[in-house]
């Protein structure tokens, strides 16, 4: 059947195959000033585009659109087909809002109720 097709049409028929279209995705590394698109992520490390990407090194921050998901120390490792590898030095871990406590809280102690009248009441 596509041999009566025109080369022109059978070209536009292969770009809106769905299976040949390259997945976008919102996952991004963050180093410095540097945004990458994240090509690949799994458990031990992350693949940029190569040719896009400067030497990925030390600690980044991984974003999944405007969500960020945390932060790793990574170290690239070498190039495969046009993706730089870089793994995981230390694995990703989830942002905290505050400074890890360097002291257990004392459960004992009550914690204070502050009573009267309020700015809303004034």
């Amino acid at each position: 059947m596509t041999d009566f097709l025109s080369r022109e049409l059978r070209e536009a028929l292969r770009g809106a195959d769905p299976s040949n279209r390259t997945r976008r995705t919102t996952l991004t590394v963050h180093a410095g000033r540097h945004v990458v698109p994240i090509r690949r992520l799994w458990q031990r490390g992350l693949a940029v585009d190569a040719d896009s990407a400067p030497h990925l090194r030390g600690l980044v921050d991984i974003y999944d659109g405007p969500t960020h998901l945390g932060q790793c120390l990574i170290v690239a490792v070498g190039e495969e087909g046009g993706e730089l590898i870089c793994e995981f030095k230390r694995a990703l871990s989830r942002p905290v809002d505050a400074p890890p406590r360097d002291f257990a809280p004392d459960e004992d102690v009550p914690q204070p109720i502050l009573t009267g009248p309020t700015r809303a009441g004034l």
